[in-house]
Formats: C-alpha cells, structure tokens, sequence
C-alpha cells in the first residue's frame, strides 16, 4: 500500500499542496540554502550544548557561585530564542499561541533552575529576589504577596530586599492602598531598627544598615509626596529633625522602639515643631517639662485671607474641580495644626487628612548616630521642599532644569551649569506636565517655613555643615531669582533681587562665612544675574583679595576665578560678536593671569610676559598633581581640587593660544574620570562651535565618549541633543542611543532618546505646516516618527526601572493621548493628567482615587456646593 506524508501547512503554502521543493523555490532558497541553513543550525545547536555542559560543570564545582547560577538562568533565554528560530519556518498560523506556550515552559524551566539555586543557597538574596523575577509572570498576585511576606519575615534584615518587597507593594494594584503600603514602610524601617540597636537577636545587623534605613525613609516621604499626602510626609521630616538633632541626652542609649515612646507625648503637646514659629525643640520641651512645663505662647500669624476658590463658574466642571484641586494642594501641603490661643481643638479640622497624628509616623522614626548620615537627612529636607543642596555630596555637576537650560543656556553657554539643581519641583507643586500655571515657589507661609527651618536647625551643625547649611540658602535665592528672569515680571525681579541680595550679605556677615570664598562666589554670581555687573565684578575682587597669595594652590578661589573669567567672556562674545581684539586687555585674560601670579591687583591689562609666565605656572601646577597619587579616600578631594584649576588653564588656553590647546588640556586629565571636568570640555567646544570655525566631529566624539562613561549625566546629553538635532541626519544619534541603553538601566538616556525625537517631530511637523500655502497640497501625516516614539517608551516601560517610573508614564500617556492605568497608580499627577486629558470621565478618576486612598482634597460633592453658592 502506498504511504503518504502529512501536507505541511505554511503562510507561503495555505492549502498545504506544495511540496517540499516547490515550497523552499517560494521562499527563494533551493536545495543547497536549505542546507546550508541546516548546518548552520546543527553547528549552533553543536555550540549551545558544549555551553550548556560547561555551565552544569562549572556549577557542579562551584554551587556557592551566586551570579552563575544568575547567568545560568539568563542563558535559557539564548537557548530558547535558538530553538524557536529554528523552528520558526515550519510554524502555521498558530505561531502567536505557540510563541505564548514556549515562552511559559522557558520561563517554567528558569523557575525549577532558581528553585534549585535557593535549595542549595537558602540564605542567598540575589537567588530569592531572582526567583520572585521570575514567579511574577507565573503566579497569581495574592499568591506572590504571600511569597513576599514569607521572605522577608525570613530575612528581616535584608534592606535590599525591603526595597524590593516595597516597590511590590506600590505596585499590586489590585490590593493597593496608600494607608497599607505607609503601614509596609512603618514595618519595614521599625524591624530595620531593631536588628539595628541588636533587639533582635535572631539576625546580625549587616554593614551600612543606618544609610540604608535612611534611604527606605526617604523613598516612603517621596511616596507618600507623590500620593498627594504631602502633610504626612512634612511631619515625618518634622519628626526626624527633632528626633535627629534635639533628641534628649537621658534617651540616647535607649531603643529605638523606646525613644520613639518618650517622643510620643511631645509630638502630641502640640507644641511647635521644626519649620514652625516658636518651635524650641524635643530637647528643651522635655526639660522644661521636668521643670514643670511653659505656658503655650500665642503665635502671632497672619491671618490667611479667605480668597474665592471658584474664580470663574462658568468654566466646565472638570476645570473648575482641577483649579481648585490644584490651588488647595499648593496651600495646604503643611500640617493642620489646632491654634490654641483660638480654643481650637483636633475636631475643628474641616479636612481630617491635613492632621498628622503620631500612629501615622511614629513606626518610622529611625535612629542615625553618623554626623554625615544625619547632614544628609537634613539636605533631604531640604530637597524635598525644593532647595538646591551641594552638589559636593554626590560628586557630580549642579543640572539645571530643561526650561531653564533653553532660556538662560543660549545667552550663557558656559556658565549654565553653574547653576543649582533646585531638587524636586517645590512641594504643593507637581499635579501636571501641562498647563498655564506659574512657575511659583513655597508662597509666603512656605518661605516663613524654610527661614524657620534654617534659623533652628543652623546652631546645633557643627562647622563644616553649617557651610552646606548656608550654601544651600544661598543658592535656593539664585534659584528663586532664575525663576523671575523667567517669568520676565521686572517689578518681581526687583523685589525678589533685593531680598534675595539681603539674605546672602546677612549669611556673608557671620564669623564662621566671612573668608568662605564659596559663599563669595555664589553672591557675586547672584549680583551678575541681577544684571549688575559693575557690583558683580567688585565682590570677585574683594574674595579674590580675601584669597590672597595663594593663588593656583587654593581649589576655591579657582573656582571663583573660573566662574568670574567665563562670565566675562560671554560678556564680551555678546559685545564683539565672538571676535577676539587684543588678549592683553581681556578681562577673562587678566584674571586668570593674575590667578597664576598670585596677585590681586586691579589693573585692567597684563603684559605678554606675564601671559607665558602664567602659562608656565598651570604647566606646572598641572605636573605636581598629576606626580602625586592621592590616597583612595581622598579621590573626591582631589577631583574638587582639579576641577577649578584645570578649568582656569583650558579657559586660559582657549584665550590666548586656541580651541586646540584648550582641548590638549582636558584630554590629558581623562584619567582624572570627573563627569564635571566632562561637562566643562563639552561646554567649552560647544560655545567655541557657534561662535568660530571647528571641525563638529571632535565634539561629537567628546559628548560619546564621555556619555559612555556617565551614561546617567543629563548635562552631557543635553548638549549632545542639542547639537544633534541641529541636523537632519539622525541614524547617527539613533544607533548612539541603543548602543548606550543596551548597556545601562538609567532612565535617563532613554528619557532624552525620547525627547530628541518629540524635538525633531515638531520640526518636522512645523516643516508640512509651512509647505501647506495652498489647499490643495495635502499635509501627510508623519507616521514614521510617531511610531518610534512609541517604540521608545514601549521599551522604556518595559525595562525594570521604567515600569515603576511615574514620569515616564505620564509623558507616555500625553503622548498617546489615551487612558492608561499603569504599575505606578500610587502617584495622582496621574489621575489629574487623566482628567485634564479624559474630562468626561471625572466621576470615574475621583472615585478610584478615593478607593485607593489617594489625597483627594476636593470631593465632587463640595465642588457642586461650591458652583450652587
């Protein structure tokens, strides 16, 4: 009897009629492709089998190895894709289904090699957190919750795996709600306290626990922020400022849990806190108390004028409830506290959610015995309520906003890093992406809160903090001074410069700031600002004079000198249109030269002799610290050191001799690996690019090869973005752009990926709009950059850090224009950009903010009181 073949049934053969042949003809391959296909399949097949057999030996010498096991797991996703491309020719229409089912047994397969990781390493927390990788696209979320809460009862003093069972919470929308996930937090930190003070005896405290703790404590105040419970998260930094820096010393060598128990009756005394009018702190209330107590003073406030919430009723009611959402959220980010002197009390609070009562916070209190820990809890303060703080801390360059880099970066191009990073948006202040709303600040009651804040906390630092303290004052007046030139309100300028100026003379009259020349700088930088350049130029004389002789040894009088010379030089490119006349009468000359001679003196030109001779001395400067190799602690000094000097010399290059020396200059301090010196070189051939002749190349290889060292620098790819959209060709930046977030998990250049392309669509949208003069030349649509936009946040959400970026899925929800809940719902920017994007379905977003807790300071029943009255 004769036997027949099964038909085979392809996309290219439907009916399954053709055979084999005919089949492979179709496809445009014969006899021999299909082959050679095949051999090159078994040889690969060959490879990763050896690769398979050397990971199971080398596991079975070494089971300890935690990140082999890792890579063993990783590698059965090579292995699969192998094998599915090889079967990929013989799939029907039923591909997608069988896609689906291979990838589960992939992912099965990876859990059993995890399972048997954990088996052979229990106490391993890379493998467990690997594994609940893995679990996620397996179980159901309840029974994850319940895998997560096994672990870490386990491993209670595992802060990594706190942080990831946290982000899990915030995560698991199903079950989420903001007063669960703060209670997780409570948890969280009140065990990390016990294993910390040793109560806990079951699980040693590992190393870096009290840094740890006080990130965890932050992240929950960032949350709680984001949720709209913006009071909470005041009073938890209220709390830890009293509980940090006046904690009673009869408490000290208590626990945690105890101390928190002592500070429990002062938090509900109602006696004032840190940032409040008469607040004298924990401390002294607890003397006073022993003494027999004070009588409460009456606080002397303004009165708060009762202003019209609906200012225009006529508005839909979507916008109406938006205004008045926002306007609310803006005033009342401070706790509601009763006013005594009034006979108020607890239950005289309209809003219950403006109180904080002490079970909100309480668990979270955390104990830090590290001075530098405790400076930089405060700095956090600081931050979260809008401050810039010094940028020393973190070792990298200040980076101004975007819209401020656009406006005051294309007037000052090498000076617009020199700017303080004003931290997060100022708190009452992050409700949308869009909108006519001011760029405002704290308002009047805020900037009472912030001076309070200062006056109090400044006499209890030691010294050298109190100089972050003042830094930090006087760089939140040059912010609050930027946003006035931005705004472009010349009577607010005026009034705000002549605070702004009161506040930095008062910070400079203090003994321990009067030869500071950091605070110098930063108030001749605010005078130049304020565009009073004659008195600008008469502080950098008096610190340079306060200086002294010490010339290219002093890193903070470089830095002064830098900043002054590169101010100068912007002021004469505007004047002389980037042309240079004589260098020995250029300002920028004088002072570096003079910088080099170790001299103060006022004379408007130097001789040529002095030029080399100064030249001479950075020469030497340079070798005697390039001849001394700094000791591993000390790396970050010497970077701050170099910083300053190596600018002057590249700036002092530039001027007198060309664009080529100067670049000579930075590119033997490549060894130095300091983002900011990165950023100075970039700044520099950028400026000399759009005023002189230079070949774009050396700047394009500058920017790429410094950005392959600090992937995460949003200064660096600002000016890369910059330049290159500049041009028409963008493949180049396309393949820069994968080839780096290939490499980093940083949100970062994926962030400016996307913002290059939004930039280059609306030069192409404008493009059509002005072509389109007639009717009937049609305006096609631009489809093929929408869709890589599109493909950019695709595969930015689904990166790790992407999924629970806010930001990211905010910008992708304007983009797309649609409703999209995503695994960031703790955040209400995203409900109030959903209303402003979807008004119709109002009632929907308030009550699902309501279901999941999140600060809702408008119900929609009060806005129809409101429209009726």
């Amino acid at each position: 009897s004769l036997k027949f073949s099964a038909p085979i049934y392809t996309a290219l053969n439907p009916l399954g009629v053709y055979d084999s042949s005919t089949a492979l003809w179709l496809q445009g391959k014969g006899q021999q492709d299909q082959q050679k296909q095949d051999n090159q399949t078994g040889e690969s097949t060959v490879l990763l089998a050896g690769r398979t057999e050397e990971f199971n030996r080398r596991l079975r010498e070494q089971p300890a190895d935690a990140q082999l096991w890792i890579e063993f797991i990783r590698y059965q996703d090579e292995l699969s894709a192998a094998a599915f491309g090889g079967e990929e020719e013989q799939q029907s229409n039923d591909s997608a289904e069988h896609r689906k089912s291979s990838y589960k047994a992939v992912l099965e397969k990876k859990l059993s090699i995890a399972e048997r990781a954990v088996a052979t390493n229990p106490l391993c927390i890379a493998l467990q957190l690997e594994r609940l990788r893995i679990c996620q696209e397996l179980w159901e979320p309840s029974v994850l919750a319940k895998e997560w809460k096994k672990l870490v009862f386990l491993h209670p003093n595992s802060a990594t795996l706190w942080r990831e069972y946290l982000l899990f919470t915030q995560s698991y929308f199903s079950n989420f709600t903001v007063s669960k996930v703060n209670s997780a937090y409570g948890k969280c930190l009140s065990m990390l306290s016990a294993v910390r003070d040793g109560s806990m005896v079951s699980h040693p405290a590992l190393p870096g626990i009290e840094e740890d703790m006080l990130d965890i404590f932050t992240q929950q105040c960032h949350f709680l922020r984001q949720s709209g419970h913006s009071e909470k998260a005041i009073s938890l930094f209220q709390a830890m400022m009293d509980f940090t820096f006046y904690k009673p010393d009869s408490v000290r060598k208590l626990s945690t849990k105890q101390q928190a128990e002592f500070f429990e009756p002062f938090w509900d005394s109602g006696e004032a806190r840190v940032g409040e009018l008469g607040a004298r702190g924990w401390k002294a209330w607890m003397l006073q108390q022993e003494r027999g107590g004070w009588l409460q003073p009456s606080e002397e406030e303004e009165e708060e004028e009762d202003e019209e919430e609906v200012k225009d009723r006529s508005q839909p009611r979507w916008t109406v409830w938006l205004d008045v959402e926002s306007s609310r959220e803006a005033a009342h980010w401070l706790p509601w506290r009763p006013d005594k002197a009034k006979g108020q009390s607890e239950e005289d609070c309209e809003d219950p959610d403006r109180q904080v009562l002490f079970d909100d916070i309480g668990s979270s209190l955390i104990c830090l015995s590290s001075p530098e820990l405790q400076l930089r809890l405060l700095l956090h303060f600081l931050s979260f309520l809008g401050l810039p703080v010094d940028s020393v801390l973190s070792a990298t360059p200040c980076q101004p906003g975007l819209i401020l880099e656009r406006s005051w970066g294309l007037r000052h191009p090498l000076t617009c890093f020199d700017l303080p990073d004003p931290g997060v948006n100022s708190v009452g202040h992050m409700t949308t992406l869009q909108g006519t709303r001011k760029w405002v600040g704290l308002g009047k009651q805020g900037e009472k809160f912030v001076t309070s804040v200062f006056s109090m906390v400044q006499p209890v630092l030691p010294p050298d903090h109190r100089a972050f303290l003042s830094l930090s004052w006087i760089q939140y007046e040059k912010v609050k001074v930027m946003r006035c030139l931005h705004s472009g309100n010349k009577k607010r300028l005026r009034t705000q410069g002549k605070s702004s100026k009161r506040v930095a003379k008062r910070l400079l009259k203090e003994p321990d700031n009067r030869s500071s020349l950091v605070l110098w700088r930063e108030y001749a930088h605010l005078e130049w600002m304020l565009d009073n350049l004659d008195e600008a130029r008469k502080v950098f004389s008096t610190a340079t004079a306060i200086g002294g002789t010490k010339g290219l040894s002093s890193p903070t009088l470089c830095e002064l000198c830098l900043l002054w010379s590169q101010l100068e030089a912007e002021d004469k490119a505007k004047e002389q249109g980037g042309t240079q006349t004589d260098i020995t009468a250029s300002p920028a000359v004088c002072i570096l030269t003079r910088l080099a001679e170790g001299t103060s003196s006022s004379s408007q030109s130097v001789s040529p002799v002095s030029i080399l001779k100064a030249r001479r001395s950075y020469e030497q400067a340079l070798t005697a610290r390039g001849s001394t190799s700094p000791d591993q602690e000390d790396l970050l000094g010497e970077k701050l050191r170099l910083r300053g000097l190596v600018g002057c010399y590249a700036l002092f290059q530039y001027l007198t001799v060309s664009i080529q020396a100067a670049n000579t200059v930075y590119s033997q301090q490549l060894n130095s690996n300091d983002e900011v010196l990165a950023v100075q070189q970039a700044a520099l051939l950028k400026y000399h690019n759009s005023i002189g002749v230079f070949p774009l190349v050396t700047l394009r290889q500058t920017l790429t090869s410094a950005l392959s060292v600090w992937p995460s620098s949003a200064p660096l790819w600002s000016i890369y973005v910059q330049v290159e959209n500049r041009y028409h060709s963008a493949g180049r930046a396309r393949r820069f752009f994968n080839s780096v977030t290939r490499d980093t998990s940083s949100m970062v250049p994926r962030l400016f990926a996307i913002v290059a392309e939004q930039q280059r669509k609306q030069l192409v949208d404008a493009a059509q709009r002005s072509c389109c003069h007639d009717d009937a030349l049609p305006i096609l649509p631009e489809n093929g950059l929408s869709n890589r936009i599109r493909g950019l946040f695709e595969s930015a959400i689904a990166t790790e850090m992407g999924a629970h970026c806010p930001l990211v899925w905010r910008m992708y929800i304007h983009f797309l224009v649609r409703q999209q809940i995503a695994p960031t719902n703790w955040h209400t920017g995203l409900y109030m950009d959903a209303v402003q994007l979807f008004p119709e379905h109002l009632q929907e977003f308030v009550d699902l903010m309501t279901e999941k807790e999140l600060r809702l300071r408008l119900p929609l029943e009060e806005l129809d009181i409101l429209l009726e009255d």
